[in-house]
């Protein structure tokens, strides 16, 4: 932040100086009144005329008219122009995991809503498990799957017994945890790229806006002028650059938080439905199990 108000402070300084040696510089030094006799007796000549056309008129050193976005990149020091491209990919990027995502998580609500309506229809453990085991597409399939083949495993020789019931409730517990936060690595992953963009291109622009000060003042210790044309340029790039710079963090800071968001209750919806199923395999494994004679 200290370095922020330190820059800001010094394009705004930069700025009134130049603008004032830029007026300084159009102003026309004073002329000595005439002294003597022929002061008193000569005749005053009319004033010139005012330009009247385009030809009257002296262009200035640079046209300012044409500056754009290509070319301020033209003209633009390689180390900006460095800049200026790695900016463009990290937004490019950063906009393609965002549309990624953002399908991501809609198919995942989406494929979620339609297993909780027949998880919840009525159908047996046996009927589910063989209809979602053959292609579960998503993570709430995948913990119903893996919960249930621990299960099913505790009957692989016969009804388990009721001491043996702590072990198989802790495994299926286990089982269940560790495909969740198998899924939610899959689901964020590329996310933390989003976090890098966000944090760092503002600095990155920052650094190329620092750059283009620096050419600007050595663009007027060269030519030892201070007129505008000279000093535009340099100014735009480097203001162009921190444009760039904001362009690409601000939409990777924003998605950024809001998936953050949605897969923080994407999560919750996986541990509420593992803990929901957790107790359902445990009822019934109270009821199967065979007491020790």
């Amino acid at each position: 932040m200290n370095l922020r108000r330190m820059f800001a402070s010094l394009v705004t300084v930069a700025v009134i100086a130049l603008s004032g040696a830029h007026a300084m510089a159009q102003q026309a030094p004073p002329t000595a009144a005439p002294v003597g006799a022929s002061a008193e007796t000569g005749t005053l000549d009319a004033p010139a005329a005012a330009p009247t056309s385009n030809i009257d008129v002296v262009p200035m050193a640079g046209s300012l008219s044409d500056i754009s976005v290509a070319s301020l990149f033209l003209r633009a020091d390689p180390l900006v122009k460095a800049v200026f491209i790695l900016l463009v990919l990290a937004s490019l990027w950063s906009w393609a995991i965002i549309v990624n995502k953002w399908i991501a998580l809609m198919s995942l609500r989406r494929r979620a809503n339609k297993f909780e309506q027949v998880f919840w229809s009525g159908l047996s453990l046996d009927e589910l498990y063989q209809q979602f085991s053959k292609s579960p597409d998503h993570p709430m399939a995948n913990v119903f799957i893996s919960a249930l083949r621990e299960w099913r495993r505790a009957f692989e020789s016969g009804a388990p017994r009721e001491a043996a019931l702590p072990g198989i409730k802790d495994r299926i517990d286990k089982a269940m945890s560790v495909t969740i936060l198998r899924e939610m690595d899959n689901i964020e992953r590329r996310l933390g790229f989003l976090a890098t963009v966000g944090s760092t291109a503002p600095f990155v622009g920052l650094f190329g806006t620092v750059w283009g000060i620096m050419n600007s003042f050595s663009s007027i210790a060269a030519r030892h002028d201070t007129t505008l044309a000279v000093v535009a340029p340099g100014i735009a790039e480097a203001l162009f650059a921190t444009a760039m710079g904001l362009l690409a963090a601000i939409p990777a800071v924003i998605f950024y938080n809001r998936f953050v968001n949605e897969m923080a209750r994407y999560n919750n919806r996986l541990n509420a439905f593992a803990d929901e199923f957790s107790a359902i395999l445990s009822r019934q494994l109270d009821e199967k199990a065979t007491r020790a004679p």
